[in-house]
């Protein structure tokens, strides 16, 4: 089978990107067969590529692209999470997918809609720029019907207590794009941005801590990568410096999700993201999220139903991917017929 590989600017990782229609159809023998991957690229050097998607064209014809995202895990090669989704996975696969023939070639103005099948959501890749190997996108997380801001919130309250080793911890459990643990600052000692962009041993500890507490709270294993964390300082104006933890470190930015949930937490009153920016309930205005790899915006567009906000989509824009390039895999070389693979690997 050919892989494909390429990189999302702000992601800890490159992608690998897969023909899911090659692929084992059952969990079991998929997880397998992602597990020979894993150590044929960790003795190619290719260790650290962490992500995994899975593309096919869809049989929606709402949706250009079927999507299912592989969060591997550090901690050994047969290690995975198959809970959430990827942002700048996704953004990788679209290039794959043009690169491979299963998308057409991308140009300015061309949209693509991608069903993620890990978590039902719809998002919309809107193509901004492109050249040979790489574009530019806005990303839009799309909620058609509209959903209720309160029903993003996964204890259903905007603030939540956690017990973290005798601390009591207020958090927001959000989830929009993927769910996430907000935490502010100044909860976690942090009083500045030069602090929360520091490489500080202790303060990821900390956060580690209270993330593998809120994973408890909702049921789920604390060795998953989900749910995200994210630590928000109040910059005034709207604008807001976050310091987000990745598998296995320090995110150099916030994933594109992140950024998502980011802004719609900031629509729901009373939430730690909500109160950081002090913005006014219903503004629709961007919020500008400072991160130590750089800055970006988003923002969320709602309408107001008998008196309640509701989300419609969000957008993240300025989002760019660059396609590394193609290769045979050889654990993967008895998925697809083997004079095809052949053929693939000489013509790209």
């Amino acid at each position: 089978m050919i892989g494909h590989l390429a990189y999302a600017e702000g992601s800890p990782c490159p992608t690998l990107v897969l023909d899911a229609d090659h692929m084992p159809q059952d969990e079991e023998n998929l997880l397998a067969a992602l597990t020979d991957v894993r150590r044929w690229l960790e003795d190619a050097g290719g260790g650290h590529v962490l992500k995994i998607a899975l593309v096919r064209p869809s049989d929606n014809p709402m949706f250009d692209l079927d999507y299912r995202f592989v969060q591997a895990l550090p901690d050994g090669p047969g290690r995975f999470d198959l809970r959430g989704s990827c942002g700048h996975s996704i953004l990788s696969s679209i290039l794959a997918a043009s690169a491979s023939g299963m998308l057409p070639r991308l140009s300015p103005g061309v949209r693509v809609g991608v069903h993620v099948r890990n978590n039902d959501d719809h998002v919309v890749c809107e193509i901004d720029e492109v050249h040979r190997d790489n574009a530019r996108f806005s990303v839009h997380f799309v909620h058609q019907p509209t959903m209720p801001f309160r029903e993003l919130l996964l204890t259903g309250q905007p603030v939540t207590t956690l017990d973290v080793h005798g601390d009591e911890v207020p958090v927001s459990l959000v989830s929009a794009g993927n769910p996430y643990v907000f935490v502010a600052a100044e909860t976690v000692g942090v009083t500045t941005k030069e602090d929360l962009f520091a490489d500080d041993p202790d303060l990821y500890a900390r956060l580690v801590d209270i993330r593998a507490t809120a994973a408890a709270r909702l049921g789920w294993s604390a060795r998953g990568a989900f749910p995200k964390i994210a630590v928000t300082l109040p910059l005034g104006q709207g604008r807001i410096a976050v310091r987000a933890i990745s598998v296995p470190s320090w995110h150099p930015t916030l994933a594109l999700t992140g950024a998502a949930c980011l802004g719609a937490a900031t629509g729901i009153t009373g939430t730690i993201p909500w109160q950081v920016t002090g913005r006014d309930p219903f503004s629709s205005g961007p919020v500008r999220i400072d991160t130590p790899g750089g800055s970006s915006s988003v923002a969320a567009a709602t309408r107001v139903v008998d008196g309640r906000r509701e989300l419609g989509w969000i957008t993240v824009g300025n989002r760019r991917a660059t396609l590394y390039g193609s290769f045979l895999l050889q654990p993967l070389a008895d998925l697809q017929v083997k004079e095809l693979s052949e053929c693939l690997s000489i013509s790209m």
